[in-house]
């Protein structure tokens, strides 16, 4: 039970620290109080709690395995994830190709990223950007408005 309220009470932080954020880059109120929920569903809620609950959990493969499912759901029903936005191309070898965000969700990614970092008390967002772009797989037409919006190299 421990586990699971402390879960909650990261969520619940995660969810503020995005509606703050959201507020001040114009994302719908709609779509920021529905931030989300996901991962209020059972399917992601016991993986998570599992997975973070203790540092030994995250190194059993059985609460790995099913984070990573709870995961790669959350990052399909959530359009404010730049994964959502992945297409695999059908072809003998399949490969990656970034189909350019909603303006709406490139926002909430930001709001996401910001209250993500200050959830977890690491609010540089854009340092966090910088060490992890080539890792992000983003339209070009994506990425310049990421970008705008995180004020590196342009004017916002």
């Amino acid at each position: 039970m421990r586990a699971h309220l402390a879960y909650l009470a990261y969520v619940l932080r995660h969810k503020w620290f995005v509606f703050l954020a959201g507020i001040t880059l114009g994302v719908p109120l709609w779509q920021l109080l529905i931030h989300d929920w996901s991962k209020f569903l059972p399917c992601e809620w016991f993986p998570y709690v599992g997975y973070f609950d203790t540092p030994k959990a995250r190194q059993r493969g059985d609460a790995a395995a099913r984070f990573d499912v709870a995961w790669n759901h959350h990052q399909k029903v959530q359009p404010h994830h730049w994964q959502h936005w992945l297409l695999i191309t059908d072809s003998d070898e399949p490969r990656l190709r970034a189909l350019p965000m909603p303006e709406r969700y490139v926002r909430e990614m930001v709001a996401d990223w910001r209250g993500a970092g200050r959830a977890l008390g690491t609010p540089d967002t854009v340092g966090w950007y910088a060490a992890n772009t080539r890792k992000i797989i983003l339209h070009p037409e994506t990425r310049r408005r990421v970008e705008q919006l995180l004020e590196i190299g342009h004017a916002a």
